[in-house]
């Protein structure tokens, strides 16, 4: 996902969808421990879907502009 359509969501919207990849992402990750991996770049994205989703979040809370850059 891309940081552009992860700011258009609402805060609502951010919270259920990091729910939901977390607990596909404890999934993957069992599922790769008991029956092998069969598409590790998925975890990856995963993991990488919810850490710009948090921060965004973060940004929001500690009410947080991007800046300029220079």
């Amino acid at each position: 996902m891309k940081p552009s359509e992860v700011r258009g969501k609402e805060d609502s919207e951010l919270e259920f969808d990091v729910e939901n990849l977390e607990k596909e992402l404890f999934d993957m990750k069992f599922r790769s421990l008991t029956e092998g991996n069969p598409n590790p770049s998925r975890i990856r994205r995963i993991r990488r879907d919810i850490a710009r989703m948090k921060t965004v979040l973060w940004e929001r809370q500690k009410n947080i502009h991007g800046q300029e850059p220079r």
